[in-house]
């Protein structure tokens, strides 16, 4: 790569671990998951630290959690005892991956927490229990209703897909449009 690539390359890197962050990925996590966009085929984990300058163990987690997330696949090759890391490049896989990921991690908690907790208050008669149970049945209500969207846009069917499948089109039809 040029030094204009490799600059643009850094600057989707440091972006990329920033925005991560906003879906709850770890900022080493997204800037591997952001270096492995730029590698047309991959990259062995030495490559991944080398180009990142970052710990073998920090690359390893890194790649464990991209694995977790969805977004990456370890590929053992024949008769070589490393790992290649490459990335699902599927924009609707990594939408649902993301969604299916951070219903597991928040949302489920969240409401089996409040489901818990709602009915053990009944038995309180006090103001302060009464309040408290209120606010929690808003707070089940309304995670309960992201939730309820999570699943049925997880489960998929023609709806979600459709809106997938539009977001992606749209998306690579602007792109080509900038091209001409």
């Amino acid at each position: 790569m040029n030094a204009s690539t490799e600059q643009v390359r850094a600057e989707f890197i440091q972006l990329w671990s920033r925005l991560g962050q906003f879906w709850g990925i770890p900022a080493g996590t997204s800037r591997v998951y952001a270096w492995l966009l730029s590698c047309p085929d991959g990259a062995w984990s030495e490559e991944i630290m080398d180009g990142l300058t970052m710990s073998r163990g920090a690359v390893s987690m890194a790649c464990k959690e991209l694995r977790d997330w969805g977004l990456a696949t370890a590929v053992q090759e024949p008769g070589v005892r490393k790992t290649r890391y490459t990335v699902e490049m599927d924009l609707a896989t990594v939408v649902r991956n993301i969604v299916q990921a951070r219903k597991r991690r928040e949302w489920d908690p969240i409401l089996e927490g409040v489901r818990d907790w709602i009915p053990r208050l009944e038995s309180d008669g006090s103001r302060a229990a009464q309040v408290f149970r209120d606010r929690l049945e808003s707070i089940e209500s309304c995670v309960g209703m992201a939730d309820g969207m999570a699943r049925r846009f997880l489960a998929g069917g023609l709806l979600s897909d459709l809106g997938l499948k539009t977001l992606t089109t749209a998306a690579r039809t602007r792109k080509r449009r900038r091209k001409t």
